[in-house]
C-alpha cells in the first residue's frame, strides 16, 4: 500500500512537472516570421477610417516564447490602431506564443493628409517585435489622399438636414453657391476628390458643373439629384494616358482594390420629374445601385438628357432606368448589371447611336435593353405612349439567351434596330409568335445581325466579364455599321473607317 502511494506521488509530480515545462515561455531572440515584410494599407481619404488589414505572425521554432514589447515605433502618436489577441493598442508587452504557433494582428489607419509625407502623401509607421539586438519590424504603409467632404448639416438639437421627396424626406442637403468651408459647391473642380455622404441635390434653376479630371466618391446609400428645372453638366474629355486624366469617374468610397468592382456600393444619379439640359461627356459610373434614375422629362421635345462617351459598370439593379424619359446618347456603354443595361420604362422618346449594351451579370435572368410602355398601380395598368426607341449601329449582346425585352399594352409602341447586332437565342422557340420579334421579316430590325445562338454573329469582346467591351477582328460588328451614322469619333477617340464597326468601339487586334 505504501508503495502504491509512493508511484502516485510520483506520477502526480511528473505531471505537474510536464505541464509547467509546456507553458514555460522563453524571451523571444528575433526568430518570428511574418506574412509579409510591408504592409500596404490602400488609400484612404484624409480622416476617414481605413478598413482592416492582417498581419500574420508564426512562431516556427520548437519553444514557446514571449515577445517582450510589441509596439509601434511612433508609440501613443502613431495614427495606426493595432488589435493583438483581442485587445486593441498600441504597445504590449509579454505576448506569448505556443511553439509551432500563429496569431494575427489586425491593422487599420485614421490619418489626416497633413500627416503625412508633403511630397508623395504617404504616411507610414512600423510594428516593432523585441528589443535591442534581437528586434525585428514590419513596415506601415498608406497612401493619405485630401477631399472635399459633402454632406448634411447636423443641427444642434441632433437632428440632420433631410431632403424633401413627395411625402417622405431622405438623408441629403441641397449644394450650396457659397458655403461658409466649401465655396461654391455647384462647380466640382480636379484638384481634390470630392466625397458624397448622403443625397447631395442640386437646387431648381441652378446647374451643377463638374469639370474634365473629377473624382467623385459616394458613401453609401448616398448619391446625386437633380431638382426639377435643374441641370447637370459634366465636362470630361478625352484622355490621352492609362490615368484617365480627363475622364470624370463617379464611384464609391471604398478605395480598397477589393471593392473595385463590387456592385451597389452607393445609390444612383437621380435626374427627377422636370430636370432639364443635362449634359453628359466622357463620364464613367462605377458600382451603383441604378447608374442614371431618370423621372421622366421636361416636357420639350429636345432630350432631357444627352450622354455623350459614357461608361456605366456594375450597377446593382440598372445602368440607366428611365421611366418616360427622353434621353439621346452616343459612345455609350454598359455592362453587368443585376437587371437591365438600359431599361426605357412607361414610354418615353430614346435615340442611341454607335452604343454597346452588353450584360454579363452572373446571373441567366438579365438582360441588355428592356423597352414597354406601362406602369402598374393598384387600380391598374397606366399607359404611356412609346414615342421613339431607335437604335443604330448598336450591339445588344450578354451572357444570357435574350439580350432584348419588350412588353407592348398600348397603341403607340415605335422602336427600331437598324444595322445592330443582337443577341435572341430562343431555343424552345417561346417567341416564334411575337411580332415584336420577327427579325426576319419585321422593318423595324432593318440589316441587323440576330446571333441566335452562341456561335453565330459574335461580338468578339476582349473580356466582357472585367468590362472590356472593346471588339476584335473576327467579332460579326467589323464593317457591318451604316455609315451614315458614323459622323462622329469612337469613344476612343479614334476616326471610324468606311465601312464603320457596329458598337462604341473601332475593332482592334487583340495581344
Amino acid at each position: 500500500m505504501r508503495r502504491l502511494l509512493l508511484l502516485l506521488l510520483i506520477g502526480i509530480a511528473v505531471s505537474i512537472t510536464s505541464c509547467r515545462n509546456d507553458l514555460d515561455f522563453e524571451s523571444n531572440t528575433g526568430s518570428l516570421r511574418f506574412s509579409k515584410d510591408t504592409v500596404y494599407l490602400d488609400t484612404v481619404f484624409t480622416n476617414i477610417g481605413s478598413s482592416t488589414y492582417t498581419l500574420k505572425v508564426y512562431n516556427k521554432s520548437d519553444k514557446n516564447i514571449a515577445i517582450p514589447t510589441l509596439r509601434l515605433a511612433n508609440g501613443v502618436n502613431s495614427k495606426y490602431r493595432l488589435m493583438v489577441d483581442g485587445m486593441a493598442g498600441q504597445e504590449f508587452e509579454n505576448v506569448e506564443m505556443l511553439a509551432k504557433d500563429s496569431m494575427y494582428i489586425f491593422i487599420s489607419v485614421t490619418a489626416d493628409v497633413a500627416d503625412a509625407n508633403p511630397t508623395d502623401f504617404l504616411y507610414t509607421d512600423q510594428i516593432l517585435f523585441g528589443d535591442g539586438m534581437n528586434q525585428q519590424k514590419v513596415e506601415l504603409v498608406t497612401l493619405i489622399q485630401d477631399a472635399v467632404f459633402l454632406y448634411p448639416q447636423r443641427f444642434g438639437d441632433g437632428t440632420t438636414e433631410t431632403l424633401p421627396i413627395g411625402d417622405d424626406e431622405i438623408y441629403g442637403f441641397f449644394l450650396d453657391e457659397a458655403d461658409a468651408t466649401n465655396g461654391n459647391e455647384l462647380h466640382w473642380t480636379n484638384t481634390k476628390p470630392y466625397v458624397i455622404y448622403g443625397y447631395a441635390a442640386v437646387p431648381s434653376n441652378k446647374t451643377l458643373v463638374v469639370d474634365a479630371g473629377a473624382r467623385v466618391h459616394f458613401h453609401a446609400e448616398s448619391g446625386l439629384i437633380v431638382a426639377n428645372n435643374a441641370s447637370l453638366h459634366i465636362e470630361g474629355d478625352n484622355s490621352t494616358t492609362d490615368a484617365l486624366e480627363n475622364e470624370v469617374i463617379f464611384e464609391g468610397d471604398r478605395l480598397e482594390p477589393d471593392f473595385s468592382d463590387v456592385p451597389g456600393q452607393w445609390g444612383t444619379i437621380w435626374l427627377t420629374q422636370g430636370s432639364t439640359d443635362n449634359q453628359i461627356k466622357n463620364l464613367t459610373i462605377k458600382n451603383a445601385t441604378v447608374g442614371f434614375l431618370v423621372s421622366g422629362n421636361d416636357g420639350t421635345s429636345t432630350p432631357t438628357l444627352n450622354l455623350d462617351n459614357t461608361q456605366i459598370y456594375n450597377s446593382a439593379n440598372v445602368g440607366i432606368l428611365a421611366r418616360t424619359g427622353n434621353i439621346a446618347g452616343r459612345n455609350v456603354v454598359i455592362n453587368n448589371c443585376g437587371q437591365a443595361s438600359f431599361s426605357g420604362s412607361y414610354g418615353g422618346s430614346y435615340e442611341f447611336t454607335h452604343c454597346t449594351f452588353a450584360n454579363y451579370w452572373t446571373s441567366s435572368t438579365q438582360t441588355c435593353i428592356t423597352l414597354d410602355d406601362y406602369i402598374r398601380t393598384e387600380t391598374g395598368d397606366l399607359i404611356e405612349p412609346l414615342v421613339k426607341a431607335d437604335f443604330k449601329n448598336c450591339i445588344i449582346y450578354g451572357s444570357s439567351n435574350f439580350s432584348l425585352s419588350l412588353i407592348k399594352k398600348g397603341t403607340t409602341f415605335n422602336y427600331d434596330f437598324d444595322h445592330c447586332l443582337i443577341k435572341f437565342a430562343d431555343y424552345s422557340n417561346q417567341f416564334v409568335n411575337n411580332t415584336l420579334y420577327q427579325f426576319s421579316v419585321n422593318p423595324r430590325y432593318a440589316n441587323c445581325l440576330i446571333a441566335t445562338n452562341t456561335t453565330i454573329n459574335k461580338p468578339f469582346f476582349r473580356d466582357p466579364q472585367n468590362n472590356d467591351l472593346i471588339i476584335g477582328e473576327d467579332s460579326a460588328a467589323k464593317g457591318t455599321a451604316n455609315n451614315s451614322y458614323s459622323n462622329f469619333n469612337d469613344i476612343l477617340n479614334q476616326s471610324r473607317t468606311n465601312p464603320s464597326d457596329i458598337g462604341a468601339y473601332n475593332w482592334t487586334t487583340f495581344d
